[in-house]
């Protein structure tokens, strides 16, 4: 039997006490805020030894009161991490065939499969979502998974409304806006959660881990019509995600000021690191991102190579990109994190440059 396996960024991919700072995995470059902290330590005795709100009613009403919806408590799903969330949603509407663009996140097809699902995987065109290719390849289909902002590309897609206009009904949708609050503003990154009334068929899957540096604590949410969602809540263990998270993601949501502040960083550095890395360096060069990170086309050597020399010189963690389905090995991928530690990697960068 074919096993397949979905690599992940992250310390623990090799060894930590090699790692200085960590770009392979993409989240708020501040990390969690202070008063996230503060409400942590100053709880932690109590939310230790009682039971968690196992329908974790604060925290569902503090994401309503956040996106500004039409939103009620009966639409909203809480997961021990976006990852939860994505396998529950495979439980619960998929058995025979799925569509996954690629390259994208690698946790759609190790959940579809371990359903026994067909995967019929449509490439992207220029790094981009082929809307006609998709809406082709959805017919017989139970579900279509779509990462917007795209892991590990980067870029934004302004063209679902076609997708999900000309998609059957009867197709579950999962959109992963993981990466969307990072998007710059002016770009108008449109979110579908407003359409989850008339558009029964998506479910809009969001990562408090990313945006809130909540990484080990894992939280995440996924919204969707309430007859949707309750589908998704049939597959939910009890006390599926611990009290500590949940009072951060309320803290979290409740102090919005620690995620502005990380869209400005990841504005400026991602520009200030394109434009150097594009204009200093002939061994590599930066796509084009609209999130907290980017891929680097190498222009010698293998991705594999690249991020083992830069560990063992510099200590500098990059994400090899080879394992994703659809990238050769000529690709890394790199989180933005602050001026000091992206200047870490310029330079890092530099002492391999040919």
């Amino acid at each position: 039997m074919i096993q397949y396996s979905c690599s992940h960024g992250g310390v623990y991919t090799i060894n930590p006490s090699l790692v200085k700072v960590d770009f392979s995995s993409s989240i708020n470059p501040l990390g969690i805020s202070k008063k996230v902290l503060n409400a942590l330590r100053k709880n932690l005795p109590k939310l230790s030894s009682i039971y968690p709100d196992n329908e974790n009613s604060i925290l569902k009403k503090k994401i309503i009161d956040y996106l500004g919806s039409p939103l009620t408590l009966d639409s909203i799903n809480i997961g021990n991490g976006a990852t939860e969330l994505i396998y529950n949603f495979v439980r619960s509407f998929v058995r025979k065939q799925v569509v996954i663009p690629s390259p994208t996140f690698c946790e759609y097809e190790m959940a579809s499969r371990k359903l026994g699902a067909k995967i019929k995987h449509v490439p992207l065109k220029n790094w981009k979502l082929d809307i006609d290719s998709i809406l082709e390849k959805s017919k017989n289909s139970e579900a279509i998974f779509l990462c917007n902002p795209n892991n590990p590309t980067g870029l934004f897609s302004h063209h679902l409304e076609r997708l999900i206009e000309g998609i059957d009904d009867s197709i579950k949708i999962l959109i992963d806006e993981s990466f969307i609050e990072f998007v710059d503003e002016k770009k108008h990154a449109r979110t579908f959660i407003e359409k989850i009334n008339e558009f029964k068929n998506i479910v809009i899957l969001r990562s408090m881990t990313k945006s809130f540096g909540l990484a080990g604590l894992r939280l995440g949410y996924c919204v969707s019509h309430p007859s949707i969602a309750r589908k998704i809540s049939l597959n939910k263990i009890t006390w599926n995600v611990n009290g500590l998270a949940q009072l951060a993601g309320v803290t979290a949501l409740e102090n919005l000021s620690h995620l502005r502040r990380a869209r400005k960083i990841i504005k400026s550095e991602r520009e200030f690191m394109h434009i150097n890395i594009n204009k200093k360096l002939s061994s590599f060069s930066a796509n084009e991102s609209d999130v907290n990170y980017y891929l680097i086309h190498l222009h010698h050597g293998n991705s594999t190579q690249i991020r083992d020399l830069l560990l063992k010189n510099n200590g500098i963690l990059v994400r090899d990109c080879s394992d994703f389905k659809g990238i050769n090995d000529k690709y890394i991928r790199v989180a933005v994190k602050t001026h000091d530690e992206n200047l870490e990697l310029l330079n890092s960068l530099e002492s391999v440059d040919k």
